[in-house]
């Protein structure tokens, strides 16, 4: 369990440290945007002998309460309740990985972790299309190529893949009460 998206950043640089030595983490790395003179951050870069991977992390949330892990830890977790914002993010974490990962030597990793069962849950047949549909990633979607908001109506959203991404959900833990399972999906990004 995680109480935030920066819990959980620092939980997996915890556990990379423990179970690889040899690689260096850092968080919040800044990566020039050369066609804006900008730049953006990747949430976590491991850096080893031969090869970098950027980590991308999505912590979207349903509200749930209780109790969990091996200290008996309270969790109070908020809802974020847009979860068209939060397939949003997850594909847009995916074209940021696409930009890093440029050379061979370069990989991504895009981590989405949530209890909202409404992102892994394909919509019900004769569902009305949602302005989110292109950015639907529910268990076995594929993504690729140009994703429009709506109709391509909202330009600022549109969000282009250069590869295409079989999507795929695994159980992460299960706890007591609603909205008690989480899930996680990890979608790799180019090189190796």
């Amino acid at each position: 369990m995680f109480h935030s998206e920066a819990d959980l950043q620092h939980g997996f640089a915890r556990v990379l440290w423990e179970l690889a030595p040899g690689i260096q983490s850092r968080l919040e790395v800044r990566q020039p945007l050369a066609e804006t003179d900008g730049a953006e951050h990747l949430d976590l870069m491991c850096i080893g002998p031969s090869a970098r991977t950027a980590v991308e992390f999505k912590y979207f949330k349903a509200r749930w309460a209780g109790v969990a892990g091996p200290l008996e830890e309270e969790y109070a977790l908020a809802s974020h309740a847009a979860t068209d914002l939060g397939r949003l993010g997850f594909v847009s974490d995916i074209v940021r990985l696409e930009r890093f990962c440029t050379h061979p030597d370069q990989n991504g990793l895009a981590l989405l972790l949530t209890n909202d069962r409404a992102l892994w849950t394909p919509p019900k047949d004769g569902a009305r299309r949602t302005r989110d549909a292109d950015f639907r990633i529910h268990e076995g979607r594929t993504l690729t190529g140009e994703l429009l908001w709506g109709e391509g109506d909202y330009a600022p959203n549109t969000r282009t893949l250069q590869d295409t991404y079989r999507l795929s959900w695994e159980d992460y833990s299960r706890q007591e009460g609603p909205r008690g399972e989480f899930r996680y999906m990890a979608t790799w990004v180019g090189g190796a």
